[in-house]
């Protein structure tokens, strides 16, 4: 079983507190965390791969604490952003896949099998020779979610992946999402998304408001918005 783990968790950006004594033990397959711009959603789903570091207390990922263990931590938490550009680095769709993949094998016929492998799980086989950059949008956030799943990580975050797609593609990965084995934790402004997780979070403030399983969790964040 997969876990993630707040100590006491605070942060502040200069005098702005961002968190404030966050607390949780994060085990379930499917967990959604919603709140409104500020809340300190984003910063807390950055916390969990050692993107941004708490000011106190600890974060700790399969027994990991990932202050200390980063380079470990990355390689079982992979994180998607909003803007798939972010993340697509090389020209074409297989050279990403491929990058990826010298972080665990410098065998290049083994990567070229293993990236062929993934990017017809991902339904982007026929795409493996083709610039990157002229991919759909629905397509580069498929690329980008396939080059963290390729190497392997048991935990995936998704900071709001829908978010610049159409509501075909947003249909497309949703379902790519709910496909997976691995432990998923998505941050959404969509909140139908989450309506067969196991649980979800609602920020506020900085501060763990509500934590219960989707309806009566998103019925809270609503009332919090009215």
């Amino acid at each position: 079983m997969t876990s993630i783990e707040f100590d006491d968790v605070s942060r502040s950006f200069g005098d702005r507190p961002v968190l404030t004594g966050v607390n949780l033990a994060l085990t379930e397959h499917r967990i959604g965390i919603i709140g409104a711009n500020g809340s300190g959603k984003s910063t807390l789903a950055r916390m969990m791969n050692g993107l941004v570091r708490p000011d106190t207390g600890t974060v700790t990922v399969n027994g990991l604490n990932v202050a200390k263990n980063q380079r470990k931590v990355r390689k079982q938490v992979g994180f998607i952003f909003s803007d798939p550009d972010r993340q697509i680095i090389m020209p074409t769709v297989l050279e990403d896949i491929d990058l990826s993949l010298t972080r665990v094998t410098k065998d290049k016929r083994e990567r070229r099998e293993q990236a062929m492998a993934t990017l017809a799980k991902f339904g982007l086989a026929d795409h493996a020779d083709q610039p990157s950059h002229t991919l759909s949008g629905g397509q580069k956030q498929l690329l980008a979610l396939a080059a963290i799943m390729v190497i392997g990580p048991s935990i995936l975050i998704a900071d709001e992946p829908t978010t610049m797609l159409d509501l075909r593609n947003a249909n497309m990965l949703r379902e790519v999402l709910a496909g997976l084995d691995e432990q998923l934790i998505v941050l959404t402004h969509h909140l139908d998304m989450l309506e067969n997780y196991d649980r979800v979070l609602v920020l506020d403030g900085g501060r763990v408001v509500a934590d219960d399983a989707p309806t009566p969790a998103i019925a809270y964040y609503r009332g919090l918005m009215e």
